[in-house]
């Protein structure tokens, strides 16, 4: 699933906002099934790809990565 998402973090180097951003809605779309919502289901998708990069930022900026 999501072969298509890089990997995001690398070290202990942060990850661009813009590439998280990126890899949330790709996620969303796939689970959704859906490239472009229509215009009843934006908002939902909207919030999904925040609600998920928001979540992978913390996520990475959480993890303790060890020698680093």
């Amino acid at each position: 699933m999501c072969r298509s998402i890089k990997r995001l973090r690398d070290g202990a180097v942060p990850a661009p906002e813009e590439d998280i951003e990126a890899a949330a809605l790709q996620f969303v779309r796939k689970i959704s099934g859906f490239n472009k919502p229509a215009a009843h289901n934006e908002e939902v998708f909207r919030r999904a790809v925040e609600e998920i990069t928001e979540a992978s930022e913390r996520l990475l900026t959480g993890l303790q990565i060890k020698g680093a």
